[in-house]
């Protein structure tokens, strides 16, 4: 009975996770490639996914609400998200862990500079908090969202964001407003 047992707990252990569709374990998206770490090619039709932003424009220390969310009905049960600057292969800031379905990754050696899922829960949409660095002009975030082991896509991009410089201060730091009167 006792060798029963064991080979129960260890086919559940090891083939459970992918028969229910996402392994709950060993199943990362990397950093730079943003890729899945098994065997599959990525989607190449339209993602039924979008990245939606509460703002066009930041300035450093700024809190943008990202937002990843399934059109209709195709939910998702991994994902990626980083912000980077338009042409840059790095991610950029920071994120704020405020949805219980998501957790920061450390990519690059910077904590919390990529955000993921934190289960294998179906999700509709996630959403986070980040927050824009110093020397960033432009940027997009951009993500990786996986359906199912067959079925992810790759690359899915928010509209452009542009940094705001605030003209209001000067190279020494002293405000330089300008008043108007209308007589």
């Amino acid at each position: 009975m006792r060798r029963h047992s064991c080979f129960v707990f260890l086919f559940c252990g090891i083939f459970l996770p992918g028969i229910l569709g996402f392994p709950q374990t060993n199943t990362s998206i990397d950093c730079d490639s943003l890729l899945p770490n098994y065997e599959a090619e990525p989607q190449t039709s339209a993602p039924p996914y979008i990245i939606a932003v509460s703002f066009d424009n930041f300035e450093p220390e700024n809190e943008v609400q990202v937002t990843l969310e399934a059109l209709g009905d195709a939910g998702f049960k991994g994902f990626n998200l980083q912000a980077r600057e338009i042409d840059g292969d790095v991610p950029v800031g920071t994120f704020k862990i405020t949805d219980p379905n998501t957790k920061g990754l450390e990519c690059h050696n910077m904590m919390n500079s990529a955000v993921s899922n934190a289960n294998s829960d179906v999700k509709q949409k996630v959403t986070t908090t980040w927050i824009a660095p110093h020397d960033v002009k432009e940027l997009q975030f951009i993500a990786t969202v996986v359906q199912n082991l067959e079925k992810f896509w790759v690359g899915i991009q928010s509209k452009t964001l542009t940094a705001m410089h605030s003209e209001s201060v000067n190279a020494t730091g002293k405000s330089k407003r300008k008043v108007c009167f209308s007589v």
